[in-house]
């Protein structure tokens, strides 16, 4: 196992050289730079644009520019923000850990909520209760994510308006809680306003997910090996949630690599309707802006947490099913 771990880690090298060059020839395919709008202000000298383009490396060629990042990156310095004149780092913490906190809630929600759906309604196909799950999931899967967001945030001004309820509507905090909570008050907080758009997130995926599993579990559950299990006097449970599920589970698992840098660019419009102070607003500000710095931050984590959701998601399967084993 270690042998096939220590490859995967070797194959990230070229893939995530690859994906952060591209990301900054695209960048760089923009008009002018950084520096274009000072440029165009009367009351800065051009010598003082000239300073800060080679204070900043924008005089060098562009691989140049692109290696002298590669090399920071690898330091562990991320390199200066045009904008904010901090690191990258300091600006890029905040904004990541908002955005995780959108992901995680919604990746607990997405897997706690589409797999007891998608077992309820292979064992029980063509019931009622399917059939309500099944009209929820085209429902969910037909309406975008975005007008659901507005269709809540409605309703919540509606709530508000007419019954004078504080909703947790837009930012990360309430407005009117006192600066001296204590931290559970104010992390409970966080979770109401995280909520709602962690719903919106992952409904599409909830409703794939657990269409998915049915259709899986219903063609696990007409294999022979689980009508002999029966035949032999298993217990219904057991053949469910032991055999049937744990095979159905697989594909569900391999797709885990790309489920958290799906859901960070997926909740990038709802941190914007939302008003969440994520990492799509601040990348927003840094595409409008061409600080290079906070965008090749921003594409190397998200390439990071591919390739890395993709090797747990590897490690995963072999447990899962034991027919598979690395070497």
């Amino acid at each position: 196992m270690l042998p096939y771990i220590f490859r995967r880690v070797l194959y990230f090298i070229p893939t995530f050289l690859l994906a952060t060059l591209l990301a900054f020839l695209i960048v760089q395919l923009a008009p002018g730079d950084f520096l274009s709008q000072l440029k165009e202000n009367p009351s800065v000298r051009p010598e003082t644009v000239e300073r800060l383009r080679q204070e900043f490396g924008l005089d060098k060629p562009l691989f140049v520019q692109y290696f002298l990042w590669l090399k920071n990156f690898l330091s562990g310095n991320l390199g200066i923000s045009f904008q904010y004149k901090r690191p990258v780092s300091e600006v890029l913490v905040g904004p990541f850990v908002n955005s995780m906190i959108l992901v995680l809630i919604g990746t607990a929600l997405h897997y706690a909520v589409s797999i007891p759906i998608g077992v309820y309604s292979a064992v029980r196909p063509y019931s009622t209760g399917d059939k309500v799950f099944t009209f929820f999931s085209y429902l969910f899967l037909g309406i975008p994510s975005f007008f659901f967001a507005l269709l809540v945030i409605w309703g919540m001004l509606k709530l508000q308006q007419n019954f004078g309820w504080d909703m947790p509507l837009g930012n990360k905090t309430s407005s009117r809680l006192p600066p001296d909570l204590p931290w559970w008050r104010s992390a409970w907080d966080i979770f109401i306003h995280a909520l709602a758009p962690s719903i919106i997130l992952v409904l599409r995926g909830i409703s794939s997910e657990s269409r998915f599993l049915r259709g899986q579990m219903l063609e696990v559950l007409g294999q022979d090996y689980v009508r002999t299990a029966r035949a032999k006097g298993v217990t219904e449970n057991k053949v469910v949630y032991k055999h049937a599920l744990r095979t159905a589970l697989i594909p569900l698992i391999a797709g885990l690599g790309g489920l958290l840098p799906a859901l960070i660019s997926g909740a990038g419009f709802l941190e914007v309707v939302f008003n969440w102070p994520g990492l799509t607003p601040l990348q927003l500000t840094a595409l409008n802006n061409q600080d290079i710095y906070i965008l090749q931050a921003v594409t190397a984590i998200a390439t990071l947490l591919y390739l890395v959701g993709n090797l747990v998601s590897d490690l995963l399967l072999s447990v899962i099913d034991p027919r598979i084993r690395y070497h």
